[in-house]
């Protein structure tokens, strides 16, 4: 199991690693209503620091970017874990609360993952199946988004499809139950910051990088149990959300405290304008990605959005 851990991840191409991630890749994945934060780029950031299997990769004709070490925290990067639940193996467990994901590869033996959780990832509970796997999957919004906000989903009507810019990222696992499509994901992301974070938009996603391992390492009919909120209290405790949009134990009373201080003080942005400036920079982004525009004017487009959420950074004239 996870033979990728053992023999390492593909090395980096040199500069490819410093790859640019288009505002368009903003997009939540599965069944979304808008994004939640910018997009991130491995430029002029040293791989030393990350793990080989984070770094760069090469994956057909595609460069998977970096994992930059910011957002590779305790609680976001894979790791070997005990796991008493009485799932067996080859079972995935979702933790939407928790934003947790653990592969049980054999008893008392999981791999943990961290994950973002959108609204869709909230609003299911119970298990299902793995009944569709697919690389570099394909994303159309439906009626309803479109019906919902024609500002963002409507240039996108024709759908995007799977590559660099898409919202699903690299790989998507497709949950059935009873033979029917849950609309239910689990798929990567171009966005590493939203990592270990609730967001607006989107089902399950991981770290491109983890959700690849996983994918190789699942077969089709494997077992996903999605954890309600009672159940996620059991297994993990309770959550504390903190104002950086990460959770931590409510054990953890020094790091709540501090992040409390940090937002009194204003070192921390409020998130409702952190969701606003990434949906107006969605919007640009979906507009220019229509208009068939190139990745840097897709970014350009979105920064310029972007800007009037950052008055105090505009230089001023004369």
């Amino acid at each position: 199991m996870f033979k990728h851990l053992m023999s390492g991840a593909r090395p980096s191409r040199g500069g490819m690693a410093a790859l640019s991630v288009i505002a368009a890749l903003m997009l939540a994945g599965c069944n979304p209503d808008a994004p939640v934060s910018g997009p991130q780029t491995a430029s002029g950031l040293s791989s030393m620091n990350v793990p080989m299997e984070y770094r760069a990769r090469p994956d057909g004709e595609k460069i998977v970017p970096m994992v930059p070490s910011l957002f590779l925290t305790e609680r976001n990067k894979r790791q070997w874990v005990a796991y008493d639940g009485p799932e067996e193996p080859n079972t995935l467990i979702v933790d939407p609360y928790a934003r947790l994901l653990y592969h049980v590869v054999e008893p008392g033996k999981a791999m943990r993952f961290g994950v973002a959780v959108g609204k869709a990832g909230r609003g299911f509970a119970g298990t299902a199946r793995v009944q569709v796997k697919k690389e570099w999957p394909g994303w159309t919004p439906t009626q309803n988004m479109i019906r919902r906000d024609p500002e963002l989903y409507g240039p996108l009507a024709g759908g995007l499809k799977g590559g660099l810019s898409n919202p699903l990222g690299a790989r998507a696992l497709y949950l059935f139950r009873g033979g029917r499509d849950t609309m239910y994901r689990i798929h990567g992301t171009m966005d590493p910051a939203s990592i270990g974070r609730a967001t607006s938009a989107g089902c399950i996603r991981l770290f491109n990088q983890d959700v690849m391992d996983l994918y190789d390492e699942m077969e089709i009919g494997a077992k996903v149990k999605v954890r309600s909120k009672a159940e996620s209290i059991a297994a993990e405790g309770e959550m504390v959300e903190l104002h950086t949009g990460y959770v931590v134990p409510a054990t953890e009373t020094a790091v709540i405290e501090a992040d409390q201080k940090a937002y009194d003080e204003g070192l921390i942005r409020d998130l409702s304008l952190v969701e606003a400036e990434a949906y107006a920079r969605s919007v640009a982004a979906a507009e220019a990605q229509a208009a068939g525009l190139s990745p840097e004017e897709i970014r350009a487009a979105a920064d310029e959005a972007a800007a009037r959420f950052h008055p105090e950074e505009t230089p001023e004239e004369g």
